[in-house]
């Protein structure tokens, strides 16, 4: 298969079905509880590649996907919104990946199960097939889904040919996976439990979070954005740190507004737009996203990211 000529972002990592539960009432252990339920196209990677490819970025995933309908459905809708799947991974053996998440009244997670045995299959041996895929990406970004081993391959490549590395902890469980590459990556964007796994400090207050993100920038991640959710965001390079404020919002559903962040963030600096400015657009991304009851809302344009910002 011919690789894209034009710039493109490598996104690496999961890609599956959303299944959302959000009860209209306070939620009772053991119990049925009155709510509304919705299943969408999701997984961390391909959400990112969606935002991307909404924002007008030529987004590349790499991933595996059963055959199946679940797999089928994804195609679908990457085909609908633009996303490269050239270098999907179909499986006949695994089911496509599947995450499902209980929310309650007021749209906050309270529980997710998440079964991504699929990605098994993106190996490290994948990974070296695919070494002039990352070789001639504009930045790679990938989620902590992926095999242990397969992010130790993943960040040699890269390393070896110079290409910037974004990586999204994925989860508390996951993100101690990350501690041993902090030196290459080009940018993290953890929430707090995960910035406190990556950093070993205790973050309380915007204070505590910047000087979180100045360890991890210590450790050798050239930018750091931590997300504190209603607080809003904090960032930090070498040369500057700053905190950008939540946008007002009523949470419809928090899945995926982080994904949107990373996105946005990623669109703005491939852009040459400054640091605060990006980070800005994708707290303007992420609050859209939080208004939206899909993982990756379908109305996400740059027009309205700016728009968005004025108000």
């Amino acid at each position: 298969m011919a690789e894209p000529t034009q710039p493109y972002v490598l996104v690496v990592g999961a890609a599956g079905i959303d299944s959302k539960g959000k009860a209209n009432a306070p939620l009772t252990l053991g119990s049925s509880t009155p709510g509304t339920i919705r299943v969408s196209v999701g997984g961390v990677a391909r959400n990112i590649a969606e935002n991307l490819a909404r924002l007008g970025i030529e987004a590349v995933l790499l991933s595996a996907i059963g055959a199946g309908g679940s797999g089928q459905r994804i195609l679908a809708n990457a085909g609908e919104v633009g996303i490269n799947t050239d270098y999907l991974i179909i499986s006949t053996e695994y089911h496509t990946a599947a995450y499902i998440a209980l929310l309650d009244e007021r749209g906050n997670l309270v529980m997710s199960v998440d079964d991504m045995e699929i990605l098994a299959l993106i190996t490290p041996q994948i990974i070296n097939r695919r070494r002039s895929l990352i070789k001639n990406a504009a930045m790679v970004v990938f989620d902590a889904n992926l095999p242990e081993a397969t992010i130790a391959a993943l960040v040699k490549v890269a390393q070896r040919y110079g290409v910037r590395l974004c990586a999204d902890p994925t989860s508390n469980l996951l993100a101690s996976r990350l501690k041993a590459y902090l030196p290459d990556l080009f940018m993290i964007i953890p929430n707090v439990l995960e910035a406190e796994i990556l950093s070993g400090k205790t973050i309380k207050d915007e204070s505590g979070a910047i000087a979180a993100a100045r360890t991890l920038v210590n450790a050798g991640v050239k930018i750091v954005i931590i997300t504190l959710a209603e607080a809003g965001v904090v960032y930090a390079t070498a040369r500057a740190s700053g905190h950008i404020p939540a946008m007002a919002t009523d949470i419809v559903d928090p899945s995926g507004a982080g994904d949107a962040l990373t996105a946005a963030v990623v669109f703005g600096l491939l852009n040459n737009i400054p640091l605060d400015e990006a980070v800005r657009l994708g707290a303007s991304a992420a609050a859209m996203t939080l208004a939206c009851s899909d993982t990756v809302c379908g109305d996400l344009s740059l027009d309205i990211l700016y728009d968005n910002l004025l108000i």
